[in-house]
């Protein structure tokens, strides 16, 4: 038995959704990465495995919907995942298991803008030449700014929710253009999950720099 056979089944029709058959594929992916949002804003370790199980699904979606750099981009993902997986659990420093949430320095603001204005260029001009994608710039656009959010979750940086609530208004758009409105749907309910994650991590900032005044004042 091939890969492909095994693979078949998940990229089969399961429902009908506006006239357009929506696959296993993402069904899987939609719930799985519904659930890995909502444990990343409660800052639970489980979101990264979970994670990568959503990367493995997307990647199937995305290279059938020629998103090419979106497919790729769950690739990206695994490794980060694996990454962001040690560094919540080793990353507080010593003394501590749990990475705490913080602010995005100015130094990093430079480096992922820099970074975020290099890759969406130079993934557009990849997807213009060597693909038959129909939207190359789109789709390094939110490639860039997803794995800027990315690096910002694994380091639990606060600010890292307001890159993927960007990533989503512009994916929510997009996949629908490419027939995907299940995985649009998806990402409406990431964008609603995100404001979530975005207020949890701010109270917790919030309450975390509070404790040292109180203890100062006592």
């Amino acid at each position: 038995m091939s890969l492909a056979d095994i693979l078949d089944p998940l990229q089969q029709p399961l429902v009908t959704v506006l006239d357009t058959p929506v696959s296993w594929t993402e069904v899987l992916g939609f719930g799985s990465g519904a659930l890995c949002v909502w444990l990343v804003a409660r800052q639970h370790i489980a979101n990264w495995p979970i994670g990568i199980a959503n990367n493995v699904f997307f990647i199937l979606l995305f290279a059938q919907a020629g998103l090419y750099a979106d497919a790729g981009l769950q690739i990206v993902f695994i490794t980060l995942a694996v990454y962001g997986w040690w560094t919540w659990t080793h990353g507080g420093g010593p003394g501590t298991t749990t990475l705490p949430v913080r602010r995005t320095t100015r130094t990093e603001w430079a480096w992922l803008l820099a970074a975020g204005v290099v890759g969406t260029a130079g993934i557009t001009l990849l997807l213009s030449r060597a693909t038959d994608s129909t939207v190359p710039f789109w789709d390094a656009l939110t490639t860039s700014l997803s794995l800027m959010a990315t690096y910002g979750q694994c380091r639990k940086r606060l600010e890292s929710w307001w890159l993927w609530i960007a990533a989503d208004v512009v994916y929510i758009p997009l996949y629908a253009h490419k027939g995907l409105y299940l995985t649009s749907l998806l990402y409406a309910g990431f964008l609603a999950l995100c404001v979530v994650g975005l207020r949890s991590w701010h109270r917790d900032l919030t309450a975390r720099t509070a404790r040292p005044l109180e203890v100062a004042a006592a």
